[in-house]
């Protein structure tokens, strides 16, 4: 794969948050303060991952908090032999579990293990509340860093992410009615872009609750779009090549969005409307987007509050908040990951009670991010983290080796500080690369080990990398098992209720659009399950390319509806109850079939009724899905 562009402010951002407290604490005389706030602003660089602003309050300063915390309880622990096993690993199981909720709440548990462990491992200067004082400063100069723009800039990335939305809707469009291939590319475009802009948009709208003209304005502009995609499969399942203004008119409006409020979109020539020989999909995507340009160009936004909620309000943050701790609770994924994680760290620490390991706070770290659920495969995550940390040694043995401790410590970390946002995009190896030389600078800053902290950290990570393979990967049954399976049934029987819902008496548009988002949401979350799972040993990595035909089947049955419902739409016949019935029911089947077998064996379906029906395509692709898989 290309790789991505390098993110020059989050860049710039790290190099100034990273250097400027060491550069202050060296000037003062304690330079291990300025290395504990670098340490503090090397976590907020690493949590700097959010576009829009209010996005970044929470990624960044929420986790400072829980890093806060989590350097207090171990420095009370620091030196207590047992009593800190036992308080780490208790750490371990509230940070695994919180870490099931969400992004932010991953990040804070991260967060929160990390600094315990480091607290726990390491001496730290002064009274016991200036380390997590000064590890806090140092994540809050990187949120301050990133939100000096925001006065100037403020719904600048919502509004980019809706228009990126139209853009890959408009290259939809060129791709529907041809090639299969880039069609699909085109669609899973699409469903990022959408992920992404539902993401940001909602999270601000959590908290304006329909007040800002801006916001609603957006939500309006994203409610128009859902019929333009509805349409694509359409066009698409019956080879209707769309005209190719169409896809110029949703351009105009993506850049007309970006420009912001007041802003006519430039060249916009939506033609007449569309007859013979144009179909049902193109007056479909004719008709949105002449909503979606009244909508864009009408002065009182406001008025819009009252049309179809095709997104849905979130609940307000108590609620969720609430909802998230019960499900936390009685969770049983939730007591899994947090028993496992508190197991691989409480064997690490015990380890390093009972052998003499230099600085062995390193073992227990290495546990910790490789066995992060959300970040992929844990097996893929062991070899990169052994890889990436022996390629961040070489580049920290000749720094350590040349480089005096005092002022040249702060350009040198200058330097190394632009490697951690500019590699981290391109991977968990390059990441890891990246850090390690930065966390080993830091920590000679405090411990003045010099070269000698190479390769006992070597040593150290090939140990955490061995507990988490061990503890956290073989001993466990559902380490041999893909998750897929489970996951993918209940999308199946998400789009039997779907198809019910499209062809049901009383379908509300909103409430089946708000289905086909949530489907096409899950389904883009199975494809990145099926990338972590390809990456684990056989039999797992084999058997999850089995599945792979079933996700194609099950977005193609999606595609079906939704193409079935645009033709019901614009004038073809509505199918009987009988019929969608007969397709409901086979979905229910094959959902409650993937959720029994480990082997896919085809099994031939036969329909009832008639061949002209809109539903025929639909039913022939449900045919194709229970032929790839039934239960035995």
């Amino acid at each position: 794969m290309p790789a991505p562009p390098i993110p020059w402010a989050p860049v710039t951002r790290a190099a100034v948050a990273m250097s400027l407290p060491l550069a202050v604490g060296t000037a003062a005389g304690h330079p291990a303060y300025g290395a504990l706030a670098s340490m503090g602003a090397l976590s907020g660089v690493i949590g700097d991952t959010a576009d829009a602003y209010r996005m970044r309050v929470l990624n960044i300063a929420v986790p400072q908090l829980f890093g806060a915390l989590g350097v207090t309880l171990g420095a009370l622990v620091f030196g207590h032999g047992w009593v800190a096993v036992g308080a780490v690993t208790l750490v371990a199981l509230v940070s695994g579990m919180m870490s099931t909720i969400g992004a932010v709440a991953s990040v804070s548990g991260l967060l929160l293990l990390l600094n315990a462990v480091i607290g726990a491992g390491l001496p730290m200067p002064g009274a016991w509340w200036l380390a997590p004082a000064l590890m806090t400063s140092g994540g809050l100069l990187v949120l301050v860093l990133a939100l000096l723009a925001w006065p100037l800039r403020s719904g600048v990335p919502e509004r980019a992410a809706v228009a990126a939305t139209y853009r890959s809707v408009a290259a939809l469009l060129d791709s529907a009615g041809g090639d299969d291939d880039a069609y699909d590319t085109a669609r899973a475009a699409v469903t990022a872009s959408l992920n992404q802009a539902y993401d940001l948009v909602l999270a601000r709208r959590t908290r304006d609750h329909g007040r800002s003209p801006d916001l609603v304005r957006l939500v309006a502009e994203l409610n128009a779009v859902t019929p333009v995609v509805e349409a694509a499969p359409a066009a698409h399942r019956y080879g209707e090549k769309l005209p190719p203004e169409l896809a110029a008119a949703v351009r105009a409006l993506a850049d007309a969005i970006e420009r912001g409020p007041g802003t006519p979109p430039d060249g916009l020539a939506l033609p007449g409307e569309p007859t013979t020989p144009h179909g049902p999909a193109a007056r479909a995507v004719h008709q949105a987007l002449r909503h979606a340009a009244d909508t864009l160009a009408d002065p009182d936004p406001l008025g819009a509050i009252g049309a179809d909620d095709r997104l849905g309000r979130p609940a307000a943050l108590g609620v969720r908040a609430r909802r998230a701790a019960r499900n936390v609770v009685l969770s049983g994924a939730s007591w899994r990951y947090g028993l496992r994680l508190a197991l691989c760290v409480g064997v690490a620490q015990a380890l390093v009670s009972l052998i003499d390991v230099p600085r062995s706070y390193w073992v227990a770290l290495t546990v910790t991010f490789v066995l992060k659920p959300d970040f992929g495969s844990v097996f893929s995550r062991a070899v990169l983290r052994a890889v990436g940390t022996a390629a961040g040694l070489l580049v920290a043995a000749p720094v350590l080796a040349s480089v005096e401790r005092g002022w040249w410590d702060v350009p040198v970390v200058l330097v190394l500080a632009t490697l951690v946002p500019a590699l981290t995009p391109r991977g968990y190896g390059y990441q890891t690369a990246a850090i390690t030389p930065v966390i080993l600078l830091l920590s000679d800053v405090l411990n003045h080990q010099g070269f000698g902290l190479v390769l006992p950290r070597l040593l150290d990570s090939l140990i955490g990398c061995g507990i988490a393979l061990v503890a956290g990967y073989l001993l466990w049954p559902e380490s041999w098992h893909t998750r897929v399976g489970d996951r993918l049934a209940d999308a199946v029987a998400d789009t039997a209720a779907y198809v019910d819902c499209a062809f049901g008496a009383t379908g509300d548009p909103a409430a089946r659009a708000r289905m086909r988002r949530r489907l096409y949401r899950d389904l883009s979350d199975i494809r990145t399950e099926f990338q972590r799972a390809l990456s684990e040993p056989p039999p797992v990595g084999a058997r999850a390319a089995a599945w792979w035909p079933v996700v194609v089947a099950v977005e193609r049955i999606v595609d079906a509806t939704t193409a079935a419902r645009v033709r019901v739409r614009h004038g073809a016949p509505e199918p009987g109850g009988a019929e969608v019935e007969e397709v409901s029911q086979q979905l229910r089947e094959l959902a409650a079939g993937l959720q029994e077998v480990e082997a896919l064996v085809p099994v031939p379906v036969e329909f009832t009724g008639p061949e002209d029906s809109v539903l025929e395509p639909l039913r022939q692709e449900v045919a194709a899905a229970r032929a790839i898989a039934t239960p035995r």
